[in-house]
C-alpha cells in the first residue's frame, strides 16, 4: 500500500504539491470514483488509476537494454561527458535509473539500466560471479599461450591477479585478431589491460552477454528497449544454471 501522491509524483506526473492540487480539482480517479484526499494509500498493482481520465501504466521498477555507443559515460550524471542516462527518454529518467556496472567510455555494447537497487546488487555482487562476455579485435596475433595466461589469471600493470577468464580466438590475420573473451569482474579498463600485460592492444571492445542475457542485434549502437518480462525472469536466474 503507497501513498497515491507518492505513486503518481514517482510516475512523472509532477511533484507531491502539484499532485496534491490536481487532486483537488478531482482530476484523479481510483476505481472509477473521483478522490479528493491526496494521503490515500492504494495498492497500485490492484486498482485502476486515472488521470485527468487517462489511464495511469504503473511501475516500480524499469529494465533497460542499451546497445551503449562510444564517447559516453556510464554514470546518472557526468560535468563533462553525456551519460547512458542522458540518451534515455524523460518517461524512464523519472525512475531515477542508472546503470548496472559499467562500460569504459569508449566501449560498446550490452548496457542494462534500471532502478530495482536488489537486482543490481544481486548482478555486480561478487558471491553471483556473473560472466560478462565481450568481442574484441586485438592489434596483434592472439596465441594459445594468451588462451593459458587468460586461464590462469593475467596479471595487470599494478600487481593485480585477475580471476581466471576464458580466450576464444574467433580469426587471426595480418591486421590482427577477432576473440571472444569471457571474465567474471569488472575492473577499471580491465579486458584492455589484461592484453595490454600481454603486449597486445584492444582496438575495438564490444560487451554482447550479461549473465545470461544477450545483446539484442536489432539494436544499433545509442538505442535502448525495454526488457521483456522473459528477459526480466533470465536475469533474475541464477547465471551458472
Amino acid at each position: 500500500m503507497e501513498r497515491i501522491d507518492k505513486i503518481l509524483s514517482n510516475l512523472g506526473y509532477g511533484s507531491r504539491k502539484e499532485i496534491k492540487a490536481i487532486i483537488k480539482k478531482g482530476l484523479v480517479e481510483i476505481d472509477g470514483k473521483i478522490i479528493k484526499d491526496n494521503t490515500i494509500k492504494i495498492n497500485p498493482k490492484e486498482c485502476i488509476i486515472k488521470v485527468n481520465d487517462e489511464l495511469v501504466e504503473y511501475k516500480k521498477y524499469i529494465y533497460i537494454m542499451m546497445n551503449k555507443p562510444a564517447g559516453v559515460v556510464s554514470a546518472t550524471y557526468d560535468k563533462y561527458d553525456e551519460t547512458v542516462i542522458d540518451l534515455l527518454d524523460i518517461k524512464y529518467q523519472i525512475f531515477n535509473p542508472f546503470p548496472v556496472g559499467r562500460l569504459d567510455k569508449d566501449t560498446v555494447g550490452l548496457l542494462l539500466i534500471t532502478n530495482d537497487g536488489e537486482l543490481n546488487h544481486k548482478l555486480i555482487s561478487p558471491k553471483w560471479n556473473v560472466n560478462k562476455v565481450y568481442y574484441a579485435e586485438i592489434n596483434k596475433p592472439v596465441t594459445s599461450l594468451d588462451i593459458k595466461s587468460f586461464e590462469k589469471g593475467v596479471i595487470l600493470d599494478d600487481g593485480y591477479k585477475c580471476l581466471p577468464a576464458k580466450l576464444s580466438i574467433i580469426s587471426v590475420d595480418e591486421n590482427g585478431s577477432r576473440v571472444e573473451v569471457t571474465i567474471q569482474e569488472g575492473k577499471f579498463h580491465q579486458v584492455k589491460r589484461m592484453f595490454e600485460s600481454l603486449d597486445k592492444k584492444v582496438v575495438y571492445l564490444k560487451r554482447i552477454k550479461f549473465g545470461n542475457l544477450e545483446l539484442d542485434k536489432n539494436l544499433e549502437e545509442g538505442s535502448y528497449r525495454e526488457l521483456t518480462q522473459r528477459e526480466i525472469e533470465i536475469l533474475n536466474m541464477d547465471p551458472h544454471n
